[in-house]
């Protein structure tokens, strides 16, 4: 800014400060305000959002106040502060309150809850609220308090109705003028966020939070507004870094594109609902409500574990009226020009954002999977508080890529929107250093000012519509009249291309014809000469097959004669007679036959001479004739082609039969002079014939046997060879293995080693738990120091675990578990399970074997330190989605069942309930579970009486009932509960009083989540589990339990009755 423009807000500032300072009591000191905190184009409003004691939702409404959002610890009021601290209040000031583009932020205060009222019975509340002059007092002690303005501020007894008027319904209004705004509730976990932002208020109205107010607040707007008016949204959580559909669970780690030009965020892949009425927006968001991550903790029973984003898109067709009136009202519309008569639209978006609180560790009692959640939403409400404070400080970089949440909120915060924060904050002075920082994270953003802007545009997709129909009816009425103007010329030329083409198609015809009927005379002149030839030849054939009958008479006379003098022959000979005598006379018939057929051949062939000669007289008169005689004499000279080609077809064949004849001929020839010679031979040489036979068949045989012995010798040799060479490879294997052992053996001792310390540590940390408090305190120099010690042991044991991972590798570590040793089998299994223990390690292991390799040891070792250590191996590696399905899939659920009979070891059981427990937080798995006994299992084990063991069961009822639930309310489920077939619901009511807090905490939820389906209440009547319902409505000791525990009697009629 300038030096006139810095000036200028220092004196509006002072001014606003007198102002205010008429109305408080006097101090010595004004409060100071830095001018050049308000050097930025942002505007944004910002809201607290507070716990209602009438609301039905528990999610993100703890009985107890949560810690406030370590995103923004590091700017605590100590480091960083506006104001001057007077004697008693301190006055932080702006004076730019009628500027449009500043973030407005406001406050909301949660009522005490039931533990707050206990605890803090005889301390005043940590916030004092001034609501006529909207300051809030935050009381540093008994004696001194600083004082805070706000845009607006909202007590205990608040409405929903007066939040969202005062906060959101300002910024809706500017979303259905064209311009972008975003609401956004801060706060620590457990001030009602939620609840102000996203309830829906399904039984009561006034119980709705903003979301469904400000829709309808669009659709009333859009139903009575004369132009067109779209309204579609996207609903969609921020999960550990990952952007995740909340309408479409299965889009997972959904990209987010930056427009280079206009710098526009935007998710493309997000599924878009056009919402229709208000009903149709309560269906979609009780969808997306339903699939958001939730987690039971210390502080909240579902508290939110991911970021919310709802948006909304406005689309807004502007008639003529409605744009002169909007140019009357705004000052800043250009005049009219050139485009007059072209239509416009307004787009516009609303972001309504639910941010997950931050937590601390010590106070939300997180572990597990829900620590790593808590990392993640730690870091991207550090990066928003890191942007917010870049941008009250005019810093020149914003970190807005630190972070997808901030990258989402780029335009939110230092864009063209106009924003509403609302932060919430507890009463409960345990957690002054929470709520200290979530009023200076809104003082800080009520310094930014945005640079709003109306997102109004030409709508030239309706322009260009108009003009394409009026373009195509134009086109279409000149190409009809083209068309009538051109027929007639078309079918002129058409017909007079048509009358030259057959003129010229007939002139070529008779000259090609012509030409092809003289060639095709001297064709068949050329033919018939051959085929003349050939008929010569065939009566020379026949006539000497004539002479070779002749002489086979003869013969046959011959052999006759023979006959009789050898009567042993004659019958035999007597039968080849009249078998050779048929065929003779089937021969002579034959040739009797062709020559008839070589004499109906000369006639057709003079025939075909005659008809030629009339042709050829003919082929001037054809010339002239007309086109019927041309068709006519193409027949009969294709009939006569056909003819002709028969002719030689049986030619050839006649032929053919001839040359088998003589081929007989000569075979019975043969015959008959063989016969004489065995005539003349006698039975001697019929014997020789027998055994030279026989020697020539074993000859064969034995030829065979010795080449199928050589076959098989080759086999065996190459075989040999094959096997040396394996032989020398297993060698070469055995020496490398047996150094890989070697090596390994030198790992495990130092594992033996490491592990002896981390059992000692442990043993230690144990040792210190049961102390007394007493002498914790008085030792309070020796436990730090042994904390410390436990720290440096527990990481140096991680790092080795980490070397020893990198080094050795997980395959090999895996090999050792199928060690014939027991002692290298325990120490592996050992390894196995402390590097499963670190979620960075699991996947590793599973994709290496490592769920069938501990699964195997389950069934098949009897030794109790292995079925101890593998099964807290497998209950850590449960906590992985990926390794739950493995699991599932190799039968774990059935083997881990079965422990219940394989051992009494109190702490193996432990570890197997847990696994169990586990495995019930998956909604995949419940039907599967109860088939393969683990919900029966779990209940045998718990009838060991082992308070751990209790405890482990009892949380894995609860996952199990809280599935069930989630299944039913999406409509995926019916019918009675699978944990009622087991006897659970007997072993809940008798067990419900138990005298661990955690315990019976996860007892009472389990029967709440079991009441909460209609199906199961004739059991909860049957076993008296109805008085536990009503007993749990008054004596639990959470207030989230208990009014889900009421809510749970009002609704159901069968408990009511």
């Amino acid at each position: 800014m300038t030096s006139s423009n810095s000036s200028a807000v220092r004196s509006s500032a002072k001014h606003a400060a007198e102002r205010i300072q008429q109305h408080l009591p006097p101090s010595n000191h004004t409060a100071s305000l830095s001018s050049s905190s308000l050097n930025l184009p942002a505007r944004t409003s910002i809201i607290a959002a507070p716990t209602s004691h009438h609301s039905s939702r528990p999610k993100d409404r703890p009985t107890s106040t949560a810690s406030s959002a370590s995103a923004v610890s590091a700017y605590s009021p100590s480091t960083r502060r506006s104001g001057t601290p007077v004697r008693r209040t301190q006055s932080k000031d702006f004076d730019d309150d009628n500027d449009p583009g500043r973030v407005r932020v406001s406050v909301r205060v949660r009522p005490r809850n039931g533990e707050e009222l206990i605890s803090d019975a005889d301390f005043s509340d940590l916030v004092e609220l001034q609501p006529e002059i909207k300051r809030l007092k935050l009381k540093k002690n008994n004696w001194n308090s600083e004082s805070y303005r706000f845009d607006e501020v909202f007590t205990d007894t608040a409405s929903q109705k007066r939040v969202y008027e005062g906060v959101a319904k300002p910024v809706v209004e500017g979303v259905l003028n064209g311009y972008n705004g975003t609401i956004m509730a801060y706060g620590q976990t457990g001030t009602g966020k939620t609840y102000t932002v996203g309830k829906i208020g399904k039984d009561d109205a006034a119980e709705r939070g903003i979301m469904v107010r400000a829709l309808e607040d669009i659709l009333v707007n859009a139903s009575s507004a004369s132009a067109s008016v779209s309204v579609e949204i996207s609903y969609l959580q921020l999960y550990m870094e990952t952007i995740q559909d909340l309408l479409a669970p299965e889009k997972n780690n959904i990209s987010i594109n930056e427009d280079a030009k206009t710098g526009e965020v935007s998710v493309p892949g997000a599924t878009v609902v056009h919402i229709q009425d208000l009903d149709h927006f309560l269906q979609v968001l009780q969808v997306g409500e339903t699939n958001r991550h939730a987690a039971n903790t210390k502080m909240n029973t579902e508290s939110s574990r991911s970021h919310a984003i709802l948006t909304v898109h406005v689309r807004r067709a502007m008639n003529e009226k409605a744009e002169m009136g909007t140019k009357s009202r705004d000052k800043e519309a250009k005049p009219e020009s050139m485009d007059k008569g072209i239509p416009k639209v307004r787009k516009s978006k609303l972001l309504i954002v639910d941010l997950a609180g931050s937590e601390r560790i010590n106070k939300s009692g997180t572990d597990g999977h829900l620590i790593e959640e808590a990392k993640f939403i730690n870091l991207s409400l550090t990066s928003l508080g890191k942007c917010i404070n870049a941008l009250a400080e005019g810093s020149s970089h914003i970190p807005t890529r630190d972070s997808k949440l901030t990258r989402l909120l780029r335009d939110s915060f230092g864009g063209s929107a106009r924003t509403s924060l609302i932060i919430t904050i507890g009463p409960s002075a345990r957690y002054h250093a929470e709520t200290t920082s979530t009023i200076m994270f809104g003082q800080r953003a009520m310094k930014i000012v945005n640079m709003v802007k109306l997102k109004e545009e030409f709508d030239y997709e309706s322009l260009c519509r108009k003009l394409e129909t009026q373009v195509d009816h134009l086109t279409a009425e000149v190409e009809r009249q083209n068309k009538l103007r051109n027929s007639e010329k078309h079918e002129l030329e058409k017909r007079l291309r048509e009358c030259e083409k057959t003129f010229s198609e007939a002139e070529k015809n008779a000259v090609t014809r012509s030409k092809f009927l003289e060639k095709e005379n001297a064709r068949l002149e050329l033919s018939m000469k051959q085929l003349l030839k050939e008929l010569q030849l065939q009566k020379d054939q026949c006539d000497l097959m004539r002479d070779k009958a002749t002489q086979l008479e003869m013969n046959l006379k011959n052999t006759k004669q023979q006959q009789l003098e050898n009567s042993a022959y004659q019958e035999k000979l007597a039968d080849a007679s009249q078998v050779y005598e048929k065929k003779i006379a089937e021969l002579v018939q034959r040739v009797e036959d062709e020559q008839a057929r070589s004499t109906t051949a000369e006639h057709q062939l003079n025939e075909m001479k005659n008809v030629l000669s009339k042709q050829q007289k003919s082929i001037h008169e054809q010339e002239k004739g007309n086109y019927q005689y041309q068709r006519e004499l193409a027949e009969t000279t294709y009939t006569y082609e056909s003819k002709i080609a028969e002719l030689q077809k049986k030619l050839e064949d006649e032929h053919a039969r001839s040359n088998a004849a003589e081929e007989q001929l000569r075979q019975m020839k043969r015959i008959i002079s063989d016969r004489q010679v065995l005539s003349q031979e006698n039975e001697e040489t019929n014997e020789l014939k027998k055994k030279l036979e026989e020697l020539s068949q074993m000859y064969e045989s034995t030829v065979d046997e010795l080449q199928t012995v050589k076959l098989d010798y080759d086999d065996l040799l190459h075989q040999k060879e094959k096997l040396g060479e394996e032989v020398q490879d297993m060698k070469e294997r055995l020496l490398l293995e047996e150094k890989q052992r070697k090596h390994l053996e030198s790992e495990l001792s130092k594992l033996k080693k490491n592990l002896r310390e981390s059992e000692n540590v442990v043993e230690d940390k144990r040792m210190r738990e049961d102390l007394p408090k007493g002498s914790s305190e008085s030792g309070g120099l020796t436990s730090s120091q042994r904390s410390q010690g436990l720290k440096k042991s527990l990481s140096g044991q991680r790092a080795t675990m980490a070397r020893l991972c990198e080094e050795v590798g997980v395959q090999k570590i895996l090999h050792l578990i199928k060690s014939e040793d027991l002692e290298v089998q325990i120490q592996a299994v050992k390894v196995v399970a402390n590097l499963a223990a670190e979620e960075s390690n699991q996947v590793k292991i599973v994709e290496e074997g490592g769920v069938e390799a501990l699964l195997m040891l389950l069934q098949s070792s009897q030794n109790s330190t292995i079925l101890r250590v593998a099964s807290g191996a497998i209950a850590n590696l449960a906590m992985n989605e990926k390794s739950q399905d493995l699991i599932m899939n190799k039968g774990g659920a059935q083997l881990l069942a079965k422990m219940v009979t394989k051992t009494d070891d109190p702490q193996t059981l432990r570890m197997v309930a847990g696994a169990l427990a586990n495995l019930c937080g998956n909604e995949k798995f419940l039907k599967l579970l109860k088939e393969e006994e683990g919900i029966k299992g779990l209940l045998t084990m718990a009838q060991s009486g082992n308070i751990d063991i209790i405890a482990q069961v009892a949380r894995g009822m609860a996952n199990f009932a809280k599935c069930e639930t989630r299944e039913i309310m999406q409509g995926r489920r019916k019918g009675r509960s699978l944990l009622l077939e087991e006897g659970a619901l007997e072993w809940l009511t008798s067990n419900s009083h138990i005298d661990s807090a955690s315990t019976q905490r996860h007892i009472e939820l389990a029967l709440c989540h079991l009441a909460q389906n209609e199906e199961n209440a004739n059991d909860f009547k049957r076993t008296g589990s109805v008085t536990e319902i009503i007993r749990i409505s008054v004596e639990s000791s959470r207030d989230d339990i208990r009014s889900l525990a009421k809510k749970i009697l009002k609704s159901n009629p069968y408990f009511s009755s």
